[in-house]
């Protein structure tokens, strides 16, 4: 049986003051001060309200931002884009599919040799789901991605 993605009024009512903010106002965290950006652990990144899966810990670098950064998402589908001209810029936001959670946004300035993309995430958008955990939690599809590791 497929699992199944959405945004529930549940989840809303699960979210901290700080979540609801950036995924459901397009809010931002501050920089460096959040729980995600310097996490080296391997596993999965989903998303806080619907819990699709967005990125991996195999595609994350260290961009310097102080933010989350990935070269690209784990399954392209869940991470939708729109132009965002607020706050003065052309930017391109990020969000989630079927949560439609405000996810940060991408940038063009990434690692040239794993595509040039630079998926700068708010770590309030997202649930981290440990590698060694991913079939309790329902996520056993994405072991495989870790099989080098030693989750």
């Amino acid at each position: 049986m497929a699992k199944t993605y959405s945004k529930t009024p549940e989840a809303l009512a699960r979210l901290t003051p700080e979540q609801r903010r950036v995924t459901q106002d397009a809010g931002t965290e501050r920089p460096f001060d959040n729980a995600f950006h310097d996490s080296k652990a391997p596993g999965l990144y989903v998303d806080i309200v619907s819990g699709e899966p967005l990125f991996t810990s195999l595609d994350k670098f260290d961009s310097g931002c102080g933010w989350p950064s990935f070269t690209r998402p784990v399954e392209p589908a869940h991470v939708l884009e729109r132009s965002d001209s607020s706050h003065g810029m052309r930017r391109t936001e990020v969000r989630s599919a079927h949560g439609d959670s405000h996810l940060g946004h991408v940038f063009t300035d990434g690692p040239r040799d794993a595509g040039g993309l630079r998926y700068c995430i708010n770590s309030a958008a997202l649930r981290f789901i440990p590698a060694d955990v991913l079939e309790q939690e329902g996520y056993g599809d994405y072991r495989h991605l870790f099989a080098g590791d030693r989750a």
